[in-house]
């Protein structure tokens, strides 16, 4: 490619504006709205009191009585973001209300059809997903205060009180703590096009610093999220009707289709970063896990699966590494990779903590047979013991995906 003049900025492969990637909060949605626009009271006064109105049973109904409301009135992504939001929170008490053992064939119209309409506008299925409950849920106490946990608060809240918040809140760090690698990877692709080493080494040490702090904020689950709540429950409201044995043929979307249709639970799968991290280290999975992550891909903000596919269209990473046979960039290439790996490695113990072992101890009868045993206070969710929330058979994914990262190093 030709230099341009000093006037002139070269073209470069991706530009985070032109995919909505922000460059201080990277693939969260920068301050999300809280309150719709006056006509979508009826849908925000539901959404404010969800815990209360689906531990007491009376969520149904509620929705039941719920005017069909007109999307004309939404206006921009903000209001959009939280219109989805807010009907993917209302959609996952209503079907889930009684536990999974008490599950609905239809969604009622009054609640299909807008949702559908947003999600339409929006691009996302019309299922709570990665990009709804962590993304656009969160907001600051102390508008002008720092974006650290103390000073966050979720925007939409599902049963599972401190635990629910703490959930969204470590994994909406993670994403943050991701923002100087999101920014690396434009540095790299651009130092490969100037062929400037030194600009590339940079690029590597932020990405790999990156991908650690994500890991240190991952750590912090431990400390604002009990496992027994997490598994009897908050995992059933993120569970999906596809893959799922408790509803499956699907849901119908009355006023929308009158087929069933089936969408993957909320995954971390679902999440833009590590997607963009694979496809700029060359990471290849093996085609089952590979046809899983493919397809979460569909889960996530249009613009943001644009800037994966627009990652794995560019010039590679690891082949100017190897042809450069400069040690300095493999061995900062490597450090990418081992990060990238270990955070997997990591991600592998959290869900042996709050699902494996919790799930254990539940089958055991360990689990307070009290409101906190599940939705209908009744016994703990079964139907996903061995799978993640998007569908996967959770150990061998994660497994599978962990060990070929591990194998995308390359060999001195």
């Amino acid at each position: 490619m030709e230099a341009s003049d000093d006037t002139e900025e070269p073209p470069l492969p991706l530009a985070l504006t032109r995919f909505q990637v922000s460059e201080e909060f990277g693939f969260l949605l920068p301050d999300p709205l809280t309150e719709l626009p006056a006509p979508y009271g009826p849908w925000m006064d539901i959404a404010h009191e969800l815990p209360q109105l689906i531990m007491s049973h009376q969520l149904r109904s509620r929705v039941h009585q719920m005017p069909q409301l007109s999307t004309q009135h939404l206006r921009g992504r903000e209001e959009l973001h939280l219109a989805h939001l807010v009907l993917s929170c209302i959609t996952m008490g209503y079907v889930w209300q009684e536990g999974e053992e008490g599950t609905v064939q239809v969604l009622p119209r009054n609640l299909a059809v807008p949702y559908w309409e947003v999600s339409q506008a929006l691009g996302l299925p019309p299922i709570l997903s990665h990009a709804d409950f962590v993304l656009a849920n969160w907001r600051r106490k102390d508008p002008n205060g720092p974006l650290e946990i103390e000073n966050l608060d979720t925007i939409i809240k599902l049963p599972g009180g401190e635990s629910l918040r703490g959930f969204v809140l470590v994994t909406l760090l993670v994403e943050k703590a991701a923002v100087p690698g999101i920014k690396a990877i434009i540095g790299a692709l651009r130092a490969i096009l100037q062929c400037d080493g030194e600009a590339l080494l940079r690029a590597l040490k932020e990405l790999a610093g990156a991908i650690e702090a994500m890991g240190e904020a991952l750590r912090r689950m431990h400390d604002y999220v009990d496992p027994e709540v997490f598994y009897t429950v908050i995992r059933i409201f993120l569970s999906g009707w596809k893959d799922n044995p408790a509803m499956p043929h699907g849901l119908i979307y009355e006023g929308v289709s009158p087929e069933p249709m089936a969408y993957s639970g909320g995954s971390a799968a679902q999440s833009t970063v590590l997607h963009a991290f694979d496809e700029l280290l060359g990471i290849c999975h093996r085609e089952d896990s590979a046809a899983f992550l493919h397809r979460m891909r569909d889960y996530m903000p249009q613009r943001h699966r644009a800037f994966v596919e627009g990652i794995q269209r560019a010039v590679s990473l690891k082949q100017h590494v190897l042809s450069s046979g400069d040690a300095r960039l493999c061995a900062a290439f490597n450090r990418c990779v081992s990060a990238l790996a270990d955070f997997r490695s990591y991600h592998i113990t959290i869900v042996t903590k709050y699902i494996a072992i919790a799930a254990a101890k539940a089958k055991a009868g360990r689990a307070e047979p009290s409101a906190r045993a599940g939705p209908s206070g009744g016994k703990p969710p079964s139907a996903l013991e061995a799978k993640g929330t998007g569908g996967s058979h959770i150990f061998s994914f994660l497994k599978s995906i962990r060990d070929t990262t591990r194998e995308g190093m390359i060999s001195a």
